[in-house]
């Protein structure tokens, strides 16, 4: 089965640990796919293997200057850009913004100011593409309400479960380890990799037809995890739908 992903991921490339974390943390509990790199480098190296929708550039990185960073991202037509910057001169930000920038936010900032101005872009560039949804046939994936449907009821996940449904998703079959799912989906701090195996558990128990043979979400001996969405369809053709067992 081949399906279109279109995922709302943000990176974020900050210098300072402490308000790259704090940022991170309030957009996975918005319920995106959060990225975080210190500096240019490591926002290369990650750009170069994978997309984002939307880039939260500091303006001064401990390895290079961002309003550079951000000229050529925007040379590369692939992301919106929100600028982070503690100059906040009318030079500067028109500098900002005639380099690439979408949007230029002054330090300091507060948080609520912060999020209207996250859901402002992604509006925009909603407004620009077909709504952001995953069908498998009995397992639908909104990604825009941040929503799931299994078996044609909705499911309640919490924001990190969805997070990490939205990474195994985004493999397309590829299996990923627990160190790699730790990386994408889960803030920087966090660092334990049985976190992975508990919220694995919780998503099986709430989208596989049998959580005990579970075929939806599979376990890769001596790797970590995939997605493998064609075993939900070909299950339920021999096995009855949810509602049908427990009303028998």
């Amino acid at each position: 089965m081949r399906v279109k992903v279109n995922l709302v991921s943000i990176l974020i490339v900050e210098g300072n640990p402490h308000l790259r974390s704090l940022l991170g943390w309030h957009l996975q509990q918005a319920g995106y796919l959060v990225h975080q790199c210190a500096g240019i480098q490591q926002a290369k190296i990650f750009l170069a293997h994978r997309q984002a929708t939307l880039i939260i550039l500091d303006s001064d990185l401990p390895d290079g200057d961002g309003i550079e960073f951000c000229r050529s991202l925007y040379h590369q037509e692939q992301s919106l850009i929100l600028i982070l910057s503690a100059r906040d001169n009318e030079r500067d930000i028109v500098k900002g913004l005639r380099a690439g920038a979408d949007d230029y936010l002054r330090k300091p900032f507060g948080m609520q100011e912060f999020t209207a101005r996250i859901e402002a872009l992604i509006r925009r560039q909603r407004s620009n593409n077909a709504p952001l949804a995953l069908d498998y046939g009995l397992l639908k994936i909104d990604l825009v309400h941040r929503s799931v449907e299994f078996q044609g009821e909705l499911v309640e996940l919490t924001p990190q479960e969805f997070s990490l449904l939205y990474v195994l998703a985004q493999a397309q079959g590829n299996a990923l380890s627990r160190s790699e799912l730790l990386q994408r989906a889960w803030p920087d701090a966090i660092d334990n990799p049985r976190t992975i195996d508990t919220h694995v558990l919780s998503l099986r128990k709430k989208i596989e037809i049998d959580p005990r043979q579970p075929s939806l979400i599979q376990t890769v001996r001596n790797v970590g995890y995939r997605f493998n969405p064609e075993a939900i369809n070909l299950q339920a053709t021999i096995q009855p739908p949810l509602s049908s067992v427990t009303s028998s």
